[in-house]
């Protein structure tokens, strides 16, 4: 079984090449993110004439999440992430697709910081952290997958020289995806390249895709039952090289059974 998470940065706008990927690799659930278009406008038949049904967690402009399932239709359990009544962002969506809950979130990027945009960042941070330890005591198999917009380690990036102000890469980030990890999450991508970094994301500035000047901040964290079922993980960087790409690359792992 395939997961991948997509940050496609504009689904209306890449449709394309979100179509030619998915025609390409066929995963059986793809996670996406950034979607920038209410859920009225999301492209349900030209995904179906594919084979993939989609719940969507639209929002026009920004954000915006949705899963996507190959011949199949995703059981929705969850719209929006708790423990704020009054936040509004589509961030959160989250599935039951053949057997595993599917988390599909696209964390704040919180730039500038320090300000507003950092504390709300972090505020989401924990109300993840609250959720994903809920849905571990369930003892189902979780996978939480998305664009987590933190570079977990010095390694996960190509340089620091000119990141070291950004929200990505920030101590008290860091810290609270090594804690999200600690609950008995285990990071896929990591887990089977522990010395290649597996860069996702490639700004559009400063030549930096040409450059291989990337981050890894597309994350799919595996649920305790779960790890032992991991084959394989990697990044399909021939989409970031198409012409109009998002500036990340789809990620994905393969579970037995």
């Amino acid at each position: 079984m395939r997961i991948a998470t997509f940050n496609v940065n504009n689904v209306i706008t890449r449709l394309p090449q979100l179509l030619a990927w998915l025609d390409v690799t066929r995963p059986d659930v793809a996670c996406l993110q950034e979607l920038k278009c209410s859920s009225a406008d999301f492209p349900h038949e030209r995904l179906r004439a594919l084979g993939y049904e989609a719940l969507v967690h639209g929002q026009k402009t920004w954000n915006g999440v949705a899963i996507l399932a190959k011949d199949a239709m995703p059981l929705e359990t969850r719209r929006g992430l708790p423990g704020d009544p009054a936040d509004k962002q589509s961030r959160y969506l989250e599935a039951a697709i053949n057997g595993i809950v599917v988390g599909c979130l696209y964390l704040p990027n919180g730039n500038p910081q320090p300000g507003p945009k950092y504390d709300y960042k972090m505020a989401w941070f924990e109300r993840l952290q609250a959720h994903a330890a809920s849905l571990l005591a369930t003892g189902h198999p979780v996978v939480l997958a998305g664009d987590y917009n933190v570079v977990p380690t010095d390694f996960d990036i190509y340089s620091m020289d000119s990141w070291r102000d950004n929200a990505l890469v920030q101590p008290s980030a860091r810290a609270a995806y090594a804690r999200l990890l600690k609950q008995g999450w285990t990071d896929a991508v990591r887990q089977c390249h522990p010395k290649a970094p597996h860069y996702s994301f490639w700004s559009y500035l400063r030549n930096r895709w040409p450059r291989d000047a990337g981050l890894r901040i597309d994350h799919l964290l595996l649920s305790p039952s779960l790890k032992p079922r991991l084959q394989d993980a990697g990044v399909d960087r021939a989409v970031r090289g198409l012409e109009g790409a998002s500036d990340h690359a789809p990620v994905w792992i393969e579970l037995a059974g």
